[in-house]
């Protein structure tokens, strides 16, 4: 079974829409709707929830959302191309789809949606990660999303949810895990995509806290982190050297021995030298 509505097939849509994925745009498109469906209700229930979609494409997530039973979903399309499916779908149910032409870098979906809203998006795989790093860096905490439900590269995935010790573990795990519940809750080959890329791909479900695990300024822990990362070969004595006049005596102020490299160090350690280092 591959339907869930009364509208095409999405091969047929892709087709009648000459809608050949665009490397540039980062696009591969999922086209089983069951599957879609499935990646809907990976959140929870969506009854009357409010949901922002970015890069729907065709809009075959797009109508799972909706055939669940989200309220409103605002969809972010920068391919001028696939608008003409979206709208077909917002045709098919009344008031409950918005489409936004744009790059959703700098549309504000509070604008369209009641918050708390969710994410769930098959994300552009080349603005994933950055989108993901500002709905995780809001100015304030809450934020006006609830959870995200994203896909992504299953490396990036793995990133997100690694633990210390891993080499995996870095930045990402860090900042997302710091606020909020990780999983990794489905794992997707390339078939399931067309066209096909090269590599699996994995869902990431991340439900927002309602504070950080620990205490820490936000601004000094990224900046603590992208330094400790970005030379993770090295001791933290080397890699953070700069921070403080006696970037040692800091460690040690924050209970972390000088000669750990960063992907030894646990959040809570990261959160404490942030905090040593902000007073």
């Amino acid at each position: 079974m591959s339907r869930i509505d009364d509208l095409p097939p999405l091969r047929d849509v892709i087709a009648a829409h000459d809608l050949r994925a665009k490397k540039s745009l980062g696009q591969n498109f999922l086209l089983d709707l069951n599957l879609t469906a499935r990646i809907a209700r990976v959140g929870g229930p969506l009854t009357g929830a409010h949901v922002l979609e970015v890069g729907p494409g065709p809009g075959g997530l797009t109508r799972g959302l909706l055939a669940e039973g989200a309220a409103r979903v605002l969809a972010v399309e920068k391919d001028a191309r696939c608008l003409p499916a979206l709208e077909q779908i917002a045709a098919a149910y009344p008031g409950r789809l918005t489409i936004v032409s744009g790059d959703a870098l700098v549309v504000d979906a509070n604008a369209h949606l009641d918050a708390p809203w969710r994410v769930v998006a098959n994300l552009p795989y080349n603005v994933g990660t950055e989108l993901l790093v500002r709905w995780l860096t809001p100015a304030t905490w809450p934020p006006p999303w609830d959870s995200l439900t994203l896909m992504f590269q299953k490396e990036v995935a793995e990133r997100i949810v690694a633990t210390p010790g891993s080499k995996t573990y870095g930045r990402l795990a860090v900042l997302a895990q710091w606020r909020c519940d990780a999983r990794i809750a489905l794992t997707l080959p390339p078939e399931a995509f067309s066209p096909p890329p090269k590599v699996n791909s994995a869902v990431v479900h991340l439900a927002a806290l309602p504070a950080p695990r620990f205490p820490a300024d936000p601004a000094v822990l990224q900046r603590v982190v992208a330094k400790g990362f970005n030379q993770r070969r090295k001791m933290l004595r080397a890699a953070l050297k700069g921070l403080s006049s006696d970037i040692e005596e800091s460690l040690r102020m924050a209970g972390l021995d000088p000669t750990s490299r960063a992907e030894q160090v646990p959040l809570e350690g990261w959160c404490a030298l942030a905090r040593v280092l902000a007073a």
